[in-house]
């Protein structure tokens, strides 16, 4: 028998220890999913776009709340929106044409407003000095008003996702992304030209970017299920127009 010389053995044994520790870490990276841009998420990006769709639907019709922020456009006329809706009311502010205004509704009843230069532009009667008295104050708008079917929408989640949210065309997933560090399943219509949707992979499958078809806008959505309170404006904060309020 030859005897193995001692150094020579604790080399061996050394080395055959560092390749199964090489082996082991390889094995456990292929068990962790490395290459899985699934795993570890909400799985909502393995199933097909229509189903995509119809979860992220769902997942935003049941949020009690959420924000809204970007353009839409309608009628030929771009909206700038920054809005945080519920089912009972919504606040936020509206930009169209260089003038802003707020808007608030509390149950069914809608408050707009602006200062007295949005007024003036509007063409309030009695001029500056009606503009004056309106500046800053809510302006009740009868349900009964033009504006009131036309800025309510603006208030309503329901209604407002029910038009923003549905793709044109033939769905289709258009791979993973990342939305502000949160990662997403994209799924378009008609390979982008009937819009675009951005899907949570982390826990609900909310919409968090929407792209409309037809460069009818570009949204954000955050603080999903995030209450806020509505609270109708204190008496000596609000004024009645009196006549039609301007559209425009």
């Amino acid at each position: 028998m030859t005897a193995t010389p001692q150094g020579r053995t604790r080399r061996t044994t050394r080395m055959t220890a560092m390749c199964a520790l090489a082996v082991a870490g390889v094995a456990v990276l292929t068990g962790c999913g490395g290459d899985d841009p699934d795993a570890g998420t909400n799985g909502v990006g393995k199933l097909p776009a229509d189903q995509i769709q119809a979860k992220t639907r769902a997942a935003a019709d049941a949020a009690p709340a959420v924000r809204l922020a970007g353009t839409v456009v309608t009628s030929g006329r771009t909206y700038q929106l920054d809005m945080q809706l519920k089912s009972d009311g919504g606040t936020g502010s509206v930009t169209s044409q260089g003038a802003t205004f707020q808007l608030l509704r509390v149950g069914q009843q809608l408050y707009l407003k602006a200062d007295s230069d949005f007024w003036s532009h509007a063409g309030a009667g009695g001029g500056d000095s009606t503009a004056g008295k309106l500046n800053g104050k809510y302006v009740k708008v009868p349900q009964g008003d033009p504006a009131y079917k036309k800025f309510s929408g603006f208030t309503d989640k329901s209604v407002l996702l029910d038009g923003l949210l549905s793709l044109h065309g033939t769905l289709a997933t258009d791979g993973h992304h990342d939305q502000s560090g949160t990662p997403t399943i994209r799924i378009t219509g008609d390979k982008g030209s009937g819009g675009t949707l951005d899907v949570s992979l982390q826990g609900e499958p909310y919409p968090l970017s929407l792209v409309r078809a037809g460069g009818a806008g570009t949204l954000r959505f955050s603080d999903w299920g995030k209450d806020f309170t509505v609270l109708a404006p204190a008496k000596d904060d609000t004024v009645d127009y009196g006549k039609q309020l301007p559209t425009s």
